[in-house]
């Protein structure tokens, strides 16, 4: 066997570099364990992923408020301690913008050469910023009399910065609530790669560390796939590809099932009797097309779409392996739909009173 056989049978050393930005101002003073445990669970997702697939996931860590601290520097995933021991809150204002372009301009440094390298910037914070450039003794942008420009100037930078960044980057951000959502589309991070998170219950909480470990599984997953970046990182089912579908999934036989259009604000029972079907608890699949509650026990629905014309052909894919595959966990989570040309998610229902949503489609299996 040649050298340039043997070397083709080799499978290609994935490597990604990935940086954590954490807030630690004055403002996380009471959400404190709450971000330990989001960003530990993102941790183990990772650490559980990358042996799985048998990636090199390398990671970095920064803490900011009005300062910018790197705790942790590409450091072996499976080699990081829990965040209990790294992490403290202080009384700083929030240079969020300077904190998440240090990281970047960070890990340009690192050498490229040899493998295929993949890189992630995961933001978290629970405040918006105020404070990039200003000093080291932690005044506002608006206790400055030049605040307003510096604040200007940080914003362009940032949004150079994500705007210019090449393919196998992404940047992600999670923020506590619509209006810091806003301002991150404003600084540059694609829509898909926001998620909001609710630091202040303990729903919110569990709904993010869900939405973090589900992230994790599915950047990696990609990763196995080609996909070295992602606009979409907290989108579900953006990234679902034919090959995938066809490979892993059954296709339900025609006769079997039925999509009927949703017309007007209904109770799912009565829909599908008033559409002459039988209900029966979980023979129904409403369209995923607005953030949800997804628990461990729902089975996942895909239906193919005309890649031209965005209509469903009528084929209907399904099995155990759907929700692997699209990144979800053996437990509840909290997902923003993705769009994607050649599939529509369905989820199961498992309630006689959901309302249905004008405009989507319902599957029901007969």
């Amino acid at each position: 066997m040649s050298s340039t056989t043997a070397k083709a049978r080799l499978k290609k050393h994935l490597v990604n570099h990935v940086a954590l930005v954490i807030d630690k101002s004055g403002s996380m003073q009471g959400h404190s364990e709450q971000l330990i445990r989001v960003v530990d669970e993102f941790v183990k997702g990772l650490k559980e992923e990358s042996d799985r697939l048998g990636h090199e996931t390398r990671i970095s860590l920064y803490a900011f408020d009005h300062l910018v601290e790197n705790l942790v520097w590409d450091m072996d995933v499976k080699h990081l301690p829990s965040m209990r021991g790294l992490y403290t809150v202080e009384n700083g204002a929030t240079a969020l913008i300077q904190a998440s372009v240090k990281a970047l301009e960070d890990l340009e440094h690192i050498w490229e050469e040899y493998g295929e390298h993949s890189f992630l910037q995961v933001v978290v914070t629970d405040g918006e910023e105020n404070a990039s450039g200003a000093d080291t003794t932690g005044s506002r942008h608006d206790h400055l009399p030049d605040g307003r420009a510096l604040l200007e100037e940080w914003r362009n930078r940032i949004a150079d910065k994500l705007n210019s960044l090449p393919d196998h980057w992404t940047s992600a951000i999670m923020v506590p609530n619509s209006l810091a959502k806003r301002t991150a589309q404003q600084y540059g991070f694609p829509t898909g790669n926001i998620s909001i998170w609710d630091a202040d219950s303990a729903q919110g909480v569990e709904e993010a560390i869900g939405t973090v470990k589900s992230a994790a599984t599915r950047f990696l997953r990609d990763r196995e796939q080609g996909v070295r970046g992602t606009r979409n990182l907290f989108a579900m089912g953006q990234d679902l590809s034919s090959a995938d579908v066809r490979t892993n999934l059954q296709a339900l036989d025609a006769g079997k099932y039925v999509l009927i259009p949703v017309d007007e604000q209904t109770a799912i029972r009565d829909f599908v009797t008033g559409a002459g079907h039988p209900y029966r608890t979980g023979c129904a699949f409403y369209q995923l097309s607005k953030r949800e509650k997804i628990q461990a026990r729902k089975q996942i629905a895909v239906a193919e779409k005309d890649p031209v014309t965005g209509r469903m052909t009528g084929k209907v894919f399904t099995g155990p392996a759907a929700r692997q595959l699209l990144g979800l966990p053996a437990t509840e989570v909290t997902v923003t739909p993705g769009s994607n040309d050649a599939y529509t998610v369905f989820v199961q229902s498992t309630s006689v009173n959901r309302k249905l949503i004008p405009g989507t489609k319902l599957l029901v299996l007969l």
